[in-house]
């Protein structure tokens, strides 16, 4: 700002910082109050002793006065060295000599304007014993001038008024020592404005380069604070956000939001939707979901990782939405050839099976002996193995499973699975125990979700070699029903953890102990559970145990 805007400014009465306006700028304001104070002081003159306005010394005064107030107006100060603004102070106690001279008689307290001059060589900064010297000095010619002239010398005449220099030394002192914690305090703000001008710009720079770098990749993210409202969204999730629109609306009402399960009908319930989970501070990774509809429907596959502030509570979450509708569309395609070979291998082996059947009657009714009958037996214990594995690989190739909902009591359902799964863990030397919570109810396909708990268990008890202890939970919350079937066998490792859901996979320390399976038993589980609208999830650590937990609305 120059000084012909921060003068404008003041004569409108906008206010701006002092220490911001140019040197010249500050003399001339400075230069005021001696003027305003003799300004004030002429119509007292005029009322009192008009006579004054002759005296000589009086007029002089006067005249010095503009003469001091033109200068520091006129003259560039900021081009000279720096205590040369001095001249003025030093001018002004000639003012205040002559006017006091001349005038002392007609206004009272003439001499007290020295305290004007004194606060200009305080304030200066520069010089400060020269500076206390010369306002001591000054005020000492101030009020010794009337008394040399009236040949009032003697030492008690010389010692009456000096109380008024040493006054002004004092005052002189205190000006001086507030103008230098003044100057540091505006040394140190000026530090810390530089300081945070800098923040700010790399802050600034930051954002830019973050936006960049988030508008730049292929996949949406999306920050959420602690009450669930957007403080980020890059320009990919601003696209996978409108899809989720119904046709014809504008309004984000997450009741109407078109989010789907993997069937890509069903509406997810809003306790499972990603954005409700990764709120109740849930960590997730590959969640798919479809949003949208029609031609525009895309798949989803979600992650969520809490996020917290210094003291460890939830802050809110950051969210990765990747589309993966390319690969879900292979990935059918890839169960649709699964599902079609699955089928046209389970029409012979129906057949095999049938024919074994009537052999086996046969070699019993004509009680044939020797190696056949038993032969027989493995080649029909081999079908029936492989028969299950067609039926499992069907099933996990369909798009969706069909449910037959009745209301059951999740303990008995527990309880059958228990006694199922009894003699297996006695084999294997497991202890099954069970921890629920009062009578369980639930709309829910019984087969079904025996068929969950008896691939739970039967995975706990295989992968508890060494023995260990198995155990079942079940309690109630507010909008849904948590299930949990825990093992102390050999866990998982971190990496294994995120594959555990995938068709086909087992885990490195399960095929080293030779473990019989084929990894499909967790994936029928977790397609039963999601039909049902629930979530599957797991806790594991290696050397440890796992823990599966359902939650079912």
């Amino acid at each position: 700002m120059s000084s012909f805007e921060r003068r404008a400014l003041t004569l409108l009465g906008i206010r701006t910082h002092f220490h911001e306006f140019s040197l010249r700028l500050k003399v001339a304001i400075t230069q005021l109050p001696l003027v305003i104070s003799v300004f004030i002081a002429l119509p007292l003159v005029a009322a009192g002793s008009p006579e004054t306005f002759g005296e000589p010394a009086f007029r002089l005064g006067l005249g010095l006065l503009a003469v001091a107030t033109a200068a520091s107006v006129a003259i560039p100060w900021d081009r000279l060295f720096v205590p040369a603004y001095w001249l003025i102070p030093l001018l002004d106690f000639g003012v205040i000599c002559l006017l006091y001279t001349g005038g002392r008689d007609s206004v009272t307290g003439l001499s007290l304007l020295c305290v004007l001059p004194v606060f200009w060589l305080a304030w200066s900064g520069a010089a400060r014993r020269l500076a206390g010297l010369l306002s001591f000095a000054g005020t000492v010619l101030v009020v010794w001038t009337p008394l040399i002239i009236a040949g009032q010398t003697e030492l008690r005449d010389l010692a009456a008024p000096m109380l008024i220099p040493f006054i002004m030394l004092a005052i002189f002192g205190t000006v001086a020592i507030v103008e230098r914690d003044t100057l540091e305090q505006q040394q140190e703000l000026r530090a810390a404005k530089v300081e945070l001008q800098e923040s700010l710009l790399e802050s600034r720079r930051s954002s830019t380069l973050l936006s960049a770098v988030l508008d730049t990749v292929d996949v949406g993210v999306l920050a959420l604070d602690r009450h669930g409202e957007i403080i980020l969204m890059n320009n990919r999730q601003v696209i996978n956000h409108e899809l989720t629109l119904p046709v014809g609306t504008t309004s984000f009402v997450e009741e109407t939001l078109e989010i789907f399960g993997l069937d890509r009908r069903t509406q997810l319930p809003p306790h499972a939707r990603p954005a409700q989970r990764a709120m109740r501070g849930d960590s997730f990774s590959d969640y798919v979901v479809w949003v949208g509809s029609g031609e525009r429907q895309r798949a989803l596959a979600v992650a969520a990782r809490p996020v917290t502030d210094d003291d460890g509570a939830f802050n809110g979450s950051v969210l990765a939405l990747s589309d993966v509708t390319d690969m879900v569309n292979a990935l059918q395609s890839k169960d649709d050839f699964v599902a079609n070979v699955s089928h046209e291998l389970r029409t012979p082996l129906t057949s095999i099976l049938g024919y074994l059947d009537l052999a086996l009657e046969e070699a019993e009714d004509r009680h044939m002996a020797g190696p056949i009958p038993s032969a027989l037996l493995v080649v029909q214990r081999n079908a029936e193995r492989l028969l299950t594995l067609v039926s499992d690989l069907l099933a996990t190739a369909s798009d969706s499973l069909q449910l037959m909902l009745s209301e059951e009591k999740l303990g008995e359902l527990i309880e059958i699975a228990l006694d199922s799964a009894g003699p297996r863990a006695q084999a294997a030397g497991v202890e099954l125990r069970r921890e629920l919570a009062g009578d369980l109810i639930l709309q829910v396909d019984a087969g079904r979700m025996l068929q969950v708990l008896d691939n739970l268990l039967s995975n706990a008890i295989k992968y508890s070699p060494d023995g260990g202890v198995v155990t079942v939970r079940a309690w109630a919350e507010e909008e849904s029903v948590i299930m949990e079937v825990a093992d102390t066998g050999m866990g998982m490792s971190v990496l294994d953890q995120l594959e555990v859901f995938a068709k086909f996979f087992r885990t490195g320390s399960v095929r080293k102990a030779a473990i019989p399976g084929v990894g499909l038993g967790l994936v029928i589980t977790k397609s039963i559970v999601e039909a049902h609208g629930g979530l599957i999830s797991l806790e594991s650590e290696l050397g440890v145990g796992t823990t599966f937990r359902v939650e079912l609305p």
